[in-house]
């Protein structure tokens, strides 16, 4: 019997990527929670797995030469579980280009845009002067308005899944097409609104966003240790 994916986990959009995939494509793994509010990953352990101190990161016990594989950054671990699988990441070029191409759109966009909103709309108040903030908080808000654009597009020519076929582009942007959070909404962006729901209808996309519910992160109070937990997360303290 293979041995389990090692899942290093905490259930950020990023986190849960790669637990809707792991439930998708039927893989076992055990889970490991990375408490980035208590600087589980600066860790030397898990430094070793992922140098970048972000999570998540995955331990491939066999890989594909039977030796354990770490691999870091969700784009890369699901590039990797597709590979492994043979799901969700075509095999013939052009339609390969099509997943990766959304994939990385996903990666080097989407992600980053709406982390940063996130931060200026909810968090940055609590480190700094909130005058200072609504320059940040309506930049990358107008920019997760472009890429919920981009997106709509995207989905312009009847496809049901961003690629075609469902694949791991659509568990890449899923977890973070949340509006709330992001001061959007998605009335005006149709097809990406149904497209949302077809994806959060399949079971075990439902499946991979219960895992590590019961883990919590709290940085937006007022305690000591939720101003702990903002110093770690968001770079006041230096780490070695």
């Amino acid at each position: 019997m293979t041995p389990p994916i090692q899942l290093y986990f905490w259930p950020t959009p990023n986190g849960k990527k790669i637990s809707i995939a792991l439930e998708e494509m039927e893989i076992p793994y055990q889970l490991h929670p990375v408490d980035i509010g208590k600087g589980d990953q600066f860790k030397p352990d898990f430094l070793k797995i992922s140098p970048n101190n972000r999570m998540p990161a995955i331990v491939d016990p066999v890989g594909d030469d039977g030796r354990p594989l770490s691999v870091f950054e969700s784009g890369a671990i699901l590039q990797h579980l597709g590979r492994m699988s043979g799901r969700f990441y075509p095999q013939s070029p052009r339609e390969r280009a099509d997943v990766e191409q959304w994939l990385f759109w996903q990666v080097g966009g989407l992600g980053p845009m709406a982390g940063q909103a996130n931060h200026f709309r909810h968090y940055a108040k609590k480190l700094t002067d909130e005058s200072q903030c609504a320059y940040a908080a309506d930049r990358y808000t107008n920019e997760v308005n472009r890429l919920y654009g981009v997106l709509e597009r995207g989905l312009a020519d009847g496809r049901d899944f961003i690629a075609g076929d469902f694949s791991i582009a659509d568990m890449a942007i899923f977890p973070w097409v949340t509006p709330e959070r992001h001061g959007q909404s998605l009335d005006g962006v149709p097809r990406m609104k149904a497209w949302r729901a077809r994806v959060g209808a399949r079971p075990r996309v439902r499946r991979g966003l219960e895992v590590g519910k019961d883990l919590t992160l709290n940085v937006a109070g007022d305690s000591t240790s939720d101003a702990e937990a903002r110093k770690i997360l968001f770079g006041q303290r230096a780490r070695a």
